[in-house]
């Protein structure tokens, strides 16, 4: 599933980003123009759109929205604790609405119900080459045989990040900043077993390491 998330608060926009990644391709986007310009050009399947942003405010984004009848559902993230601002998102076009400060596990439970409700298919399989499909979701790597293997949690974590970021090349730092808490970081020993474990099973030359900066998926 992709999501577009727009938050200008950068420290607010990173947490909900990395905690997303987890799960789905997010695409980050800091002011109300360039998200739209985003939904002009690519599909989404949910907007998460901050309402006081600069220039283009969520508020109007969605107005302008479904003014042509884009039907994508939103959720309205706001600072606001009025009903009357409510009463507006809602009147706008938002599908759902949450309140600042809130808890991710909240945010979670919203696009679960997104997703139900609008019947979002979610199980997208993503082509990491060699013929061979990862499911993010189900934590598994599906292969030309149509053979299904289980990857453990963290080895489906490292391939999502990859897979979502094949475009560039990932440093160790990133990797370990984006999936893995301050008290539980990986020694680049345990990172290269992750990495292994990976190529056994989707290819060895799926996975390249560039010396000295990291790791890339090899479209």
């Amino acid at each position: 599933m992709k999501i577009l998330l727009l938050e200008d608060d950068p420290l607010l926009s990173k947490i909900l980003t990395k905690h997303l990644s987890l799960t789905y391709e997010v695409t980050p986007v800091y002011d109300g123009h360039t998200a739209l310009e985003k939904v002009e050009n690519e599909k989404f399947n949910l907007l998460i759109l901050d309402s006081n942003v600069p220039g283009l405010t969520g508020l109007d984004l969605i107005k302008e929205l479904r003014s042509y009848n884009d039907t994508t559902p939103i959720i309205m993230i706001t600072a606001y604790q009025d009903t009357l601002h409510l009463k507006k998102a809602f009147t706008h076009g938002c599908n759902d609405y949450i309140k600042k400060p809130f808890e991710l596990d909240e945010l979670d439970m919203r696009i679960d119900n997104i997703t139900r409700t609008f019947n979002i298919e979610q199980n997208q399989l993503i082509d990491v080459g060699n013929e061979i499909l990862f499911d993010a979701l189900n934590n598994q790597v599906i292969s030309k045989e149509e053979k299904t293997f289980s990857l453990a949690k963290k080895e489906s974590e490292l391939l999502n990040y990859l897979a979502t970021n094949r475009s560039r090349t990932i440093s160790k730092e990133e990797l370990t900043q984006n999936l893995w808490t301050y008290e539980t970081m990986p020694s680049d020993a345990t990172l290269r077993v992750y990495i292994r474990n990976l190529r056994a099973l989707i290819g060895k030359d799926s996975i390249e390491t560039i010396r000295g900066m990291g790791y890339r998926l090899v479209s």
